[in-house]
Order: structure tokens, then sequence, then C-alpha cells
């Protein structure tokens, strides 16, 4: 076996969310785990105990507890997880308010922008207002032709606090992709920024936006981000709105949170064992 490049100290191994997980079951379930190789197994071997404990680990947020942790774990994909609980992702990501930073976002061109936890609830709380007001409810479809920043991780936390459905694909899609992803869900918001910056250069995302929106007619609104200018001009995109105009006014809103169905099948294939691990429980 080869030298690992970087091993964690033992003091950072004992502060590791793992450590912790690792810990919380041994005094709930009497074992003796030592590391990840004992947990993994344990996972594999009593899938519905170990994701309950995870579940309880993680402080779930949910309005109704599940049913049952899962159906059928040799019907997979098909397996359905935990039945019969409502929740809604967005309220579990939202729950700190406080100061500490939850997002910093660096542009190749621009400083970083770094946002609180209080500062991404304020925001999301407005956009979510505007949402509802343009008549957004569970079941609908909001898209995002949107780089890696803030306002993308906050359009889909308010979107998915309505109970829309997110769905986004990366700005340098040519418009042909993008019609293939967007023309099969429909979404009545799309979200873009006025641009994005690659390789030292800038990049105009407007045009293709006029392009796509006249080829998907279930878009309602168009809302434009600003990156690479702080006030595009807007007037060629059909149905458009500059993203602060479209903010909500006001401050110390609450987000009224929709309670869906638990997680589907789709949702936990797609959730790997050490990633569950490894992050901090639900900071975003």
């Amino acid at each position: 076996m080869k030298k690992p490049l970087w091993t964690p100290s033992e003091d950072r191994i004992k502060k590791a969310n793992m450590t912790r997980f690792i810990e919380f079951v041994n005094r709930k379930h009497g074992k003796s785990f030592k590391g990840y190789e004992d947990l993994y197994r344990w996972s594999i071997d009593s899938i519905a105990e170990f994701w309950a404990t995870l579940w309880e680990f993680l402080g779930i947020k949910a309005s109704r507890r599940y049913d049952q942790v899962v159906d059928d774990v040799h019907k997979m994909p098909g397996t359905r997880w935990f039945s019969g609980a409502r929740l809604n992702f967005a309220e579990n990501l939202l729950r700190y308010r406080d100061d500490r930073i939850a997002l910093v976002f660096k542009g190749e061109a621009n400083p970083p922008v770094r946002k609180t936890y209080a500062q991404v609830y304020d925001e999301v709380a407005r956009l979510a207002k505007s949402l509802r007001e343009l008549g957004i409810k569970p079941g609908d479809r909001i898209a995002g032709f949107m780089p890696n920043m803030s306002e993308t991780a906050i359009a889909m936390l308010a979107a998915t606090s309505v109970g829309a459905t997110w769905s986004s694909t990366s700005p340098d899609f040519g418009t042909k992709g993008v019609l293939d992803r967007f023309g099969q869900i429909g979404p009545k918001v799309l979200f873009t920024a006025n641009g994005y910056s690659y390789g030292g250069k800038k990049f105009d995302s407007l045009a293709r936006v006029s392009e796509i929106v006249k080829e998907l007619p279930s878009v309602e609104k168009v809302v434009v981000v600003p990156y690479t200018e702080k006030r595009a001009d807007i007037g060629r995109v059909p149905k458009c709105v500059h993203y602060d105009d479209f903010l909500a006014k006001g401050t110390g809103l609450e987000i009224q949170f929709e309670q869906l169905d638990g997680v589907g099948a789709a949702d936990l294939d797609a959730i790997s064992f050490a990633d569950a691990c490894r992050i901090e429980p639900l900071r975003c």
C-alpha cells in the first residue's frame, strides 16, 4: 500500500463528524466500532438500523416522522425510504440563523462574497415570498442557468421551500443542451446570471437566454442575477426582471416551508455513505 499524502492529526480525528457519529452509534446500539470500516460494514449489514440512526444523529426536522425506514432493501432502484415522513429539505438546511459564514463565492475576477446564515435565511425568505406572489406552488418547476454562485444556492433553497422542483445547468451549456434538459420539465421561472467568467474572459449569457425562452413557453418569468455587470441591459430577454427588483422588500420575513413526502428512492440512492458522515450535519 502506498503512503498516504496526508494524514489528519489526532485532534482533528477526535473532532471529526465521523468520530462523533461512531461514538453515537456505539452508545445507542452497544457497539464497539473503532473506525470507518466497522461503521461501513454495519451500514451494509443493518441498512434500516443504520439510516434510522443517521436520521436521529442529524436531527432531521420533519412535521411527521416516518412510518418505515425502508420497504425492500433488495429492490434498488425502486426502494422507498422513510415512507410516511413529511418534511422540507430547505427547512433543514436553513435551521441556523446566526452570524457564522454560510456561503462563500469567489469568481475569477471578483473579490470573495461571504454571506452569513442569517443573511442567507433573509434572502431566501424574500425570494420565496416573491415566488409565492408569482403563483408558484408545490409541484411547479424552477430552473437555473447559473454559475456556482451564492444566488444559485439561494434560488434553489427558495424554490425548495415553497415545494417546487429545482433543476439547473451550467451557463456554458449550448442552447440545445439547455433545451434538452429544461424542455422535459417545463419550468415556470428561469434564473440566470447575466454572464460568467472563464479563463480570464467574460461571456454573455443573455443572448442564449433569449433564444432559450423563445423555445420554452412554460417560462413565465426570467430573473437575471448580476455577475459580470451590476445591472445589465435585459431589454432583449422577454418576461425579464432584475434579481434585486424581483426580491420582496422588507426584513424579518418568516419562511413557510411546504411539507412534502419524505426521501424517495432516487434521493437516497444518490447519497453516499461517506458523504453522509463527512459533512457537518445540515449546514449548507
